[in-house]
């Protein structure tokens, strides 16, 4: 429609066409308020020199604004913060996608989403457009919604670990009862550093004790597991690098899967995009997934470590040549206390499950059995601010 309003003023028109043409202009420009208007997100629109032209009603809803036009925007938003912000962001001619910046509005404390693009006349940057929306509600719902599904967990979680306890619990009330009888015993000194008598090196006491330190620590990882998986979770995610997280899990447990004949291959991507990670969780996971592979293939393989970029995330796979998942089995993996491993505490794949997700990313998996199995994670690629064009004036 602009072309047209700009075609007629080219042309000669009389002084009635020129009211007419104006009248309709006046129509559209009330229709496109109202449009912004009715939106329910904030738009704000500056001109190249950063005054603010432009504010629609839920801008001025859901800002600190000290008037809603005229005045570099960064002077009228009355947080210091969020005027530090536009002010860093307008003056660097930076693009910002979905900036989260807790403000209080009247008393209210809000969550904001806010995003600044370059707007465009002409193949020209002539200004800046600011979107913001209140993601209070939303972020909201997502926490209610994490914690549904912990308390909806917490009872097959809660008699998952009572039975798993109950076993080395059991280990351990014997072997105490037995140590017992044999202090008891006549001649304690003699019966305490009596030998096995099955072959062993060790006295009695020694086997017992041996027996005890395992089942100990079989207990504390279970506790350990248990906490992880229930726990919500705290991330430090800071800007990394995933190959060189990869890389140093490599080194790792490289020594240990040449003992049990499996040959690590890495392939990782050049020029990988940075991902917001925390990378004593991403470790955790790797390492979880590493430890799956290598109970997959007893007798020795291959497990397989990639990454790439994709459509502007990062992927990484884990790939193993092992026994394989049955069909039955496959959409339960994720499950608390679901395992076919006979020591497994059914925990592993749960708690990589969790970390995954609690860093905005998908997991997916593909395998059959006696076909190795494949594990698919797409983490987001965190891209930093983009500069933009230079302004350069119209003519």
């Amino acid at each position: 429609m602009s072309g047209f309003y700009r075609r007629a003023l080219k042309s000669s028109l009389t002084e009635a066409q020129y009211r007419e043409l104006l009248v309709s202009a006046s129509g559209e420009i009330f229709r496109l308020r109202a449009v912004l208007d009715s939106l329910p997100s904030g738009i704000l629109v500056c001109d190249e020199r950063h005054s603010l032209a432009i504010a629609n009603k839920s801008a001025v809803r859901l800002l600190p604004l000290s008037q809603t036009e005229g005045g570099l925007l960064w002077e009228l938003v009355l947080d210091g913060d969020l005027a530090g912000f536009f002010r860093r962001t307008l003056q660097d001619g930076d693009r910002v996608l979905e900036r989260e910046e807790e403000v209080s509005v009247r008393g209210r404390n809000r969550l904001l989403s806010i995003s600044v693009h370059p707007l465009v006349d002409r193949r020209q940057i002539s200004g800046s457009l600011v979107h913001v929306e209140d993601i209070t509600g939303k972020r909201a719902r997502e926490l209610r919604l994490r914690r549904a599904e912990t308390l909806a967990s917490l009872t097959t979680l809660a008699a998952g670990v009572a039975h798993e306890i109950k076993n080395p619990l059991g280990a351990i009330s014997i072997h105490l009862q037995l140590m017992q009888k044999a202090v008891n015993a006549g001649g304690p000194a003699a019966r305490l550093n009596r030998k096995t008598g099955d072959g062993g090196k060790g006295t009695i006491l020694d086997k017992y004790f041996g027996i005890l330190n395992e089942e100990v620590d079989r207990l504390n990882r279970i506790v350990v597991d248990f906490l992880l998986a229930v726990r919500p979770m705290t991330l430090e995610l800071r800007e990394g690098d995933l190959n060189a997280v990869i890389r140093e899990l490599a080194e790792f447990v490289g020594a240990e899967l040449e003992q049990s004949g499996i040959r690590l291959l890495l392939e990782l991507g050049e020029a990988l995009p940075p991902v917001l990670v925390d990378e004593r969780h991403v470790k955790q996971m790797l390492l979880n997934l590493v430890r799956n592979a290598q109970a997959a293939m007893p007798g020795g393989g291959l497990l397989t470590v990639a990454t790439m970029a994709a459509d502007g995330d990062v992927r990484l796979s884990v790939c193993d040549t092992g026994v394989g998942i049955s069909q039955d089995n496959i959409g339960k993996i994720f499950e608390p206390y679901f395992t076919t491993k006979e020591a497994g505490t059914g925990l592993g794949l749960t708690i990589v499950y969790k970390i995954v997700r609690e860093h905005g990313g998908e997991i997916l998996v593909d395998s059959r059995e006696g076909g190795g199995t494949h594990f698919e994670i797409t983490l987001p690629a965190y891209w930093k601010e983009r500069r933009l064009l230079p302004y350069k004036a119209p003519g």
